[in-house]
């Protein structure tokens, strides 16, 4: 079983050691090369990486790479073996484990986040920008209508898969990326993001997590909850913070 994990990158960082993984310098074009695979080579949407952030990486795997599974992770997230050691480079998956994971179930995602006092369109909306989903529903009603219950049940789940990390065997993956790209390529031209701060420019990424258990739900499609691990100490503690202050004041 030949998988491709591509790592997203947009400066130097270490890379696990496994074959299997492929950094991939995302928003490359017109950047100096970093020594990584640039996103802007063969057809690629490496151009809007303000605004779609890691997926200019995954539409460049989508149109350049062959393989039977293909995965999409961060440079300071990986998927985790579950070992429990103080090196974390230790901690990322491999091959072996993958693909004994992958010939039993044919998606893996990381294990989503909770929200606890917020739904999944609550917390966005209060980070973000209404217009962003309200559009996207919209779209779905006229292009894909047989989404519709399981966008509704989405937003309203206090749950949700995140980081745009998924492992998909090649037929799922392929027809993923052609429903995500559809969606979005169709929001791109219904938004105005002129007045948006650059980090609410990110606007394509962001929906792009939020639509991946929709299609899931809609299309019935099995999956497993891998854990991951961060490279990267994270301050909790502060995240947690803002995430309640944007509850209280019912804003960003």
């Amino acid at each position: 079983m030949k998988i491709r994990m591509i790592v997203a990158a947009h400066k130097p960082y270490r890379m696990p050691e496994d074959s299997i993984y492929l950094p991939v310098q995302v928003g490359a074009e017109g950047k100096a090369p970093i020594g990584f695979q640039r996103d802007c080579t063969g057809e690629n949407i490496s151009a809007k990486n303000p605004h779609y952030c890691e997926l200019t990486g995954l539409y460049w795997a989508w149109k350049n790479l062959d393989a039977d599974c293909i995965g999409l992770v961060h440079y300071r997230r990986h998927f985790s073996n579950g070992r429990c050691t103080p090196d974390k480079w230790a901690r990322v998956i491999g091959a072996r484990a993958l693909s004994a994971q992958l010939r039993d179930c044919p998606v893996l995602l990381p294990k989503p986040r909770h929200y606890w006092i917020e739904t999944t369109y609550g917390q966005y909306v209060h980070a973000h920008h209404a217009e962003d989903l309200d559009t996207t529903r919209a779209i779905l009603a006229e292009k894909y209508p047989a989404y519709l219950p399981a966008f509704d049940r989405v937003m309203a789940c206090s749950a949700g898969h995140r980081f745009n990390m998924f492992v998909m065997r090649k037929r799922y993956f392929d027809r993923w990326c052609a429903f995500l790209f559809d969606v979005l390529f169709e929001l791109e031209q219904r938004l105005d993001i002129s007045g948006y701060s650059p980090y609410d420019a990110r606007v394509f990424g962001f929906v792009g997590e939020r639509l991946l258990d929709v299609w899931l739900r809609t299309n019935r499609i099995r999956y497993r909850d891998l854990p991951y691990v961060f490279m990267e100490r994270q301050n909790w503690l502060t995240k947690g913070g803002r995430f309640v202050l944007r509850k209280l004041r019912g804003s960003k």
